[in-house]
């Protein structure tokens, strides 16, 4: 799916998504990544959720977001416990959506000024 926003001061905003990657921008990425409204880091480790652990989610904490959007492919599904309490113990706020629910929200977030993270997975 394509959509479009006016971004505010150049921000990143995701401009597609589809099952084989995501444009940020004027950039197409088609692995795993994390995006924010400065910056996105691809390839990011886990290829799946199914491979996410906690010692992943240190570049996610090192952006110092208050939210974080987990796009989990082409359905909603949720990490381990073990991933989840890792985000409350460092009083992040985290939801776990589809990857165009994800896409979506966060541009509304960053549109925000909100201090937004998205750990996107295509599969």
């Amino acid at each position: 799916m394509k959509f479009t926003l006016d971004p505010g001061g150049g921000a990143n905003l995701i401009r597609a998504y589809a099952a084989d990657g995501i444009r940020v921008g004027d950039r197409f990425i088609s692995s795993s990544c994390i995006v924010t409204a400065e910056t996105a880091i691809a390839p990011w480790a886990p290829a799946t959720l199914d491979e996410l652990t906690v010692s992943h989610l240190e570049a996610i904490f090192a952006l110092r977001p208050e939210l974080v959007l987990v796009g989990t492919g082409a359905r909603q599904r949720f990490a381990s416990a073990e991933v989840r309490a890792a985000f409350g113990a460092q009083r992040i706020g985290v939801e776990f959506m589809d990857l165009g629910a994800a896409c979506r929200t966060f541009n509304v977030l960053v549109q925000e000024e909100r201090r937004v993270a998205a750990a996107l997975f295509l599969k």
